[in-house]
């Protein structure tokens, strides 16, 4: 199997702190392929918020991110989708309602 790889850039004024690498890590666990985020020469499991964390990413900071599996193209996809929305989630945009 190939790895698939993208390319995010981190927009959120606060960076990939703990909120955002929550939603991340949770989103990448949803899916059976292998998910790391590689900045620079640092490479961590996308399915670990403190791992994600470990990465410091702040805004501007560039991410590679590269999955190997069976759902690995539709993996990066999501997890691309979740950053270029600045972590903006369906859960996020309903603040008010809590269950």
């Amino acid at each position: 199997m190939s790895a698939t790889e993208k390319t995010v850039v981190i927009s959120n004024p606060q960076g990939l702190h703990a909120r955002p690498a929550e939603l991340f890590a949770r989103l990448a666990l949803q899916f059976d392929s292998d998910i790391e985020v590689i900045r620079d020469s640092h490479r961590v499991d996308a399915k670990s918020i403190l791992h994600v964390l470990t990465l410091g990413a702040a805004q501007g900071t560039e991410l590679t991110l590269q999955a190997t599996g069976a759902d690995a193209e539709a993996a990066l996809e999501a997890l691309v989708r979740l950053v270029e929305s600045d972590f903006a989630t369906d859960e996020t945009m309903s603040q008010g309602s809590s269950g």
